[in-house]
């Protein structure tokens, strides 16, 4: 079987659609087509296609996985959780059920990610320490409990909270400021904000100066 043509896509310029004798077999982003040595008359056999195949299909959920890891930081099991789902099958417009891509491809995009520095749960951890609510204002022990759900290492968490200029008495302030309103009676504000994870000692105090 041989490669018949080779064209840019439409809408992504950054792939390209190959086609085998005559028929449209499979797409590639243009790093993979030179990496690959694709090129017009080449021949494969049906066993090489169908690992091109896979090659096509890597391609399209690392570009996919990547934008999901630029859009920001996110912790190890974020992706691992993003790419999980990728395996799943998925409903289309048309109401037709799509396979999902198999776990030997995501292993690939995850060990990728990883290599190329796009995963790292030291980064991400300070990332959400330094932006999680910054103006709202957010315990330590509100924000722990979050990187704690999204799998982060409580070694991480105390490394990079340690590092962190963040204090419960600048949050406390922030939130008072803002919820002070809502809660005029101080026994209200104080239940508030000992549910945001506050220590009633620290509390207290920010009342007192709040006061």
């Amino acid at each position: 079987m041989r490669i018949t043509s080779i064209s840019a896509q439409t809408r992504n310029k950054d792939r390209v659609n190959v086609s085998v004798d005559g028929k449209y077999r499979f797409s590639l982003d243009v790093f993979q087509l030179v990496e690959l040595g694709i090129k017009v008359g080449n021949t494969y056999d049906e066993a090489e296609l169908l690992e091109l195949e896979q090659e096509s299909q890597f391609g399209k959920v690392y570009a996919r996985a990547l934008e999901y890891c630029l859009m920001r930081p996110h912790s190890a099991k974020e992706v691992r959780d993003y790419l999980y789902r990728k395996t799943r099958p998925s409903r289309q417009k048309t109401g037709e059920l799509k396979q999902g891509v198999s776990t030997a491809i995501t292993a690939r995009v995850y060990d990728r990610l990883v290599d190329k520095g796009y995963i790292d749960d030291r980064t991400f951890t300070r990332y959400w320490v330094e932006n999680r609510s910054l103006r709202r204002g957010a315990s330590k022990r509100k924000l722990t409990s979050e990187l704690r759900a999204k799998g982060v290492e409580q070694s991480i968490i105390e490394a990079e909270m340690a590092a962190s200029d963040r204090t419960d008495s600048d949050e406390l302030q922030k939130i008072i400021i803002k919820k002070r309103s809502k809660y005029p009676d101080d026994q209200k504000l104080i239940a508030y904000l000992a549910r945001q994870g506050f220590s009633y000692d620290d509390i207290k105090s920010a009342i007192e100066v709040d006061g």
